[in-house]
């Protein structure tokens, strides 16, 4: 009885996961950041993985950007590919609006200056 309750939990845990959308980003990146504020608040919905915390979020990330086509063009021009977005249903994007958050450097968002200085929801 006791561990088909636990085995239960687990699966329900496994579920809650999966229904997010997991962000591989970092830091340093202002399009991350950028998206990491406009996720802030809202961790039922998104998973921020900061890929230059830990080496094992690294290479999670690594193998993804290495084995999904997604990523073809942004290694061709030298770009990391981040932030990078895994749905629910595994399908992988690079365009924040898939996930129903703003760009970076759009008309819509903030300028630099903005986010240097601040501004809420830069």
């Amino acid at each position: 009885m006791i561990f088909s309750a636990a085995v239960r939990h687990m699966n329900m845990e496994t579920e809650e996961e999966n229904n997010m959308i997991k962000i591989y980003g970092m830091p340093t990146c202002p399009y991350c950041d950028y998206v990491e504020e406009q996720i802030r608040g809202r961790e039922d919905e998104f998973e921020y993985i900061n890929i230059g915390e830990h080496i094992r979020y690294l290479s999670a990330f690594m193998r993804l950007r290495d084995q999904n086509p997604v990523f073809d063009h942004c290694k061709e021009i030298g770009d990391v590919g981040v932030p990078a977005f895994v749905f629910e249903d595994g399908r992988v994007s690079i365009d924040p609006a898939d996930a129903g958050l703003i760009e970076y450097g759009t008309p819509n968002a903030c300028s630099v200056d903005d986010h240097k200085n601040g501004r809420k929801g830069c």
